[in-house]
């Protein structure tokens, strides 16, 4: 079996389905270059990413899928999961050789995968929708860092530039080493990569505005007295808001 290795984007991962159909091996094995250990017998084919050829490739799904169909391939993609880039060529596949619809039938395992992945994606996106915290910095811009399990960022962009549109924010992701930045005069977001970026309640941060750690003190003071202990539920709270989400809320005392 030979190895397929993409860089990694989607463009790369589509440009390997062309490359797959052009060139006509019986099988393959797809990898990512993060993930690709190659060894002296590996055959391997090194895709070249090609913007015409993935658009090919996308002009032709997006004839067969319906709006879901795309947004399950597009989840499970940003899923960044090893075994999730097979499951997508294999579905591209099904999906390109069927002559009839198929991305309900779920008795297939990869249309079954993207779809049981596309809804583990979108709950950890509603999750930091409703779960990230912004602290003000001394220029004005609000600065929030996220750690999520899986690349949610571009699913996210939409709300937080609808929400927060008066105002200056950025959110990182410090696991992928890359973050939004959206500029209210602008009226734009744009992906940024930091050299050194800081977390938040870090000691670096501490020379925020002054009316930042007021407002804290003061969010955190609303909680404490709306608190009802003896109406206190460990268990029910913790399935609503699991505690790894716990470090991004000004409102939780560690």
């Amino acid at each position: 079996m030979e190895n397929y290795v993409f860089d990694g984007s989607l463009d790369g991962l589509f440009t390997l389905v062309f490359d797959f159909y052009n060139r006509k091996p019986n099988s393959i094995k797809v990898w990512s270059e993060r993930d690709f250990m190659p060894t002296m017998f590996d055959e391997t084919h090194d895709v070249i990413t090609d913007e015409e050829k993935a658009n090919r490739v996308k002009i032709k799904l997006k004839e067969k899928l319906s709006k879901q169909g795309w947004r399950n391939l597009y989840c499970t993609f940003l899923s960044e999961q090893p075994e999730a880039f097979q499951h997508i060529f294999e579905f591209v596949r099904y999906v390109i050789d069927s002559p009839i619809e198929v991305e309900t039938n779920f008795g297939n395992e990869h249309v079954l995968y993207l779809a049981q992945m596309q809804r583990k994606v979108n709950r950890e996106k509603h999750h930091f929708e409703a779960f990230i915290r912004f602290e003000e910095l001394p220029d004005g811009t609000f600065y929030s860092t996220v750690e999520p399990k899986y690349n949610i960022l571009p699913l996210i962009l939409n709300h937080f530039k609808n929400r927060y549109a008066d105002q200056d924010w950025i959110i990182y992701d410090l696991v992928r080493k890359t973050g939004l930045l959206y500029s209210k005069i602008e009226e734009q977001v744009v992906p940024i990569h930091l050299e050194f970026a800081p977390k938040q309640n870090n000691s670096i941060l501490k020379s925020f505005e002054p009316t930042e750690e007021q407002y804290q003190h003061l969010w955190k003071g609303y909680f404490k007295s709306a608190n009802i202990p003896a109406r206190k539920n460990t268990k029910l709270h913790v399935q609503l808001l699991p505690k790894r989400f716990w470090k991004y809320l000004t409102e939780k005392e560690f």
